[in-house]
């Protein structure tokens, strides 16, 4: 067994104008002053990285390392999630998803899906200049407006879906493998991956593909009221990355899983910050120490009620608390009487 790695702070949440958020030197700083250990670094923030640019240079991609470093800090992964939910995008959520792609792509699908194909494989081999080995995206929807359908699903459009899905994908993930990085999708409501069973139909669609593994996050589980502990079973050995986040599920006589279109405050289900939720965090950190997770605790901040920066003041210590120091022996190894082959043959009763 290996210990977990952490605690770890994705900075898309707390990137801003003002200081220390408005560059990566300050806000590594800042981070490192919490008591974090790495940073996940958002791939769309110019504020933090060129992509393109940490793709094609090396020695940028080095200076960027060298900028988190100087703070103390490691980072844990790059993100693409802007621009891997454009890569499938169903037409009735053009306009709502073209704030993600640059202005001059806005009105235009077709260049807007382009532009997120090139900006996933630059993440490839950003990350493979970084010295990373897993990467974190969304999957986009073609599907997603009809996952409670009324009037019902014509027959075959789900097999339609994932199989145009996989086609988009299957560039991008041999592109990683190329590059020796994990692609892990985080599995989340608004994308076709957003459970157990839709996650196998595409790892279906694209013949296993060593690289098409997991962001586990358990948040987003609570709110589909899905069981997180046994998702860890089920799928430990494609899960490379971990969002550490709380979350809440109060339904009441009025609302449930749909959220009657409140806003955060008012939802059944809410994210909140690091045990002030209802995620059993000894349970998912004692299963990823048994299942050998060799990556990072990266804290993910959002929380409708909280500060955000009092959240990170106490995300840190909260996962530092959570890892497992796993043990190096056996605790009954005191009472060990020692064997050979002929002393167990004796014991079963073998001539």
């Amino acid at each position: 067994m290996t210990n977990i790695k952490g605690p770890g702070i994705f900075l898309a949440q707390f990137m801003g104008d003002t200081a220390p958020f408005n560059s990566l030197a300050s806000i590594c700083q800042w981070a490192a002053s919490l008591g974090f250990k790495g940073v996940q670094i958002p791939s769309w923030d110019a504020r933090c990285i060129d992509l393109q640019k940490a793709a094609e240079s090396k020695t940028y991609a080095d200076e960027i390392r060298g900028i988190v470093a100087a703070a103390g800090l490691e980072i844990t992964e790059l993100s693409t999630h802007l621009q891997g939910q454009l890569v499938a995008v169903n037409p009735a959520y053009d306009a709502l998803f073209d704030g993600f792609a640059p202005e001059d792509l806005r009105g235009n699908p077709s260049a807007r899906t382009a532009w997120a194909v090139q900006q996933l494989k630059y993440a490839a081999k950003a990350s493979q200049n970084l010295g990373l080995n897993a990467h974190a995206t969304f999957s986009g929807a073609l599907l997603w407006q009809t996952v409670y359908p009324w009037p019902q699903r014509p027959a075959g459009l789900v097999e339609t879906g994932f199989t145009e899905l996989a086609k988009r994908w299957m560039p991008i993930l041999n592109e990683f493998d190329a590059h020796g990085v994990d692609l892990c999708y985080e599995i989340h409501p608004g994308e076709d991956l957003h459970d157990g069973v839709t996650y196998e139909l595409f790892l279906e669609k694209v013949n296993n593909h060593p690289r098409a593994c997991l962001l586990y996050d358990p948040s987003h589980f609570v709110l589909q009221c899905l069981d997180y502990k046994a998702y860890i079973d089920h799928y430990h050995e494609r899960i490379k990355m971990f969002h550490v986040k709380d979350a809440e599920f109060n339904p009441t006589g009025k609302q449930g899983v749909y959220g009657g279109y409140q806003g955060w405050v008012d939802r059944a289900g809410r994210f909140r910050s690091l045990g002030d939720g209802q995620v059993d965090f000894k349970t998912i950190f004692s299963k990823l120490a048994q299942y050998n997770y060799t990556g990072w605790a990266v804290m993910e901040w959002e929380c409708a009620l909280k500060h955000p920066e009092t959240g990170a003041a106490e995300g840190a210590p909260f996962i530092q608390e959570h890892i497992i120091r796993v043990t190096d022996k056996t605790f009954d190894d005191f009472a060990g009487t020692g064997s050979d082959e002929n002393f167990n043959k004796k014991i079963l009763g073998i001539n």
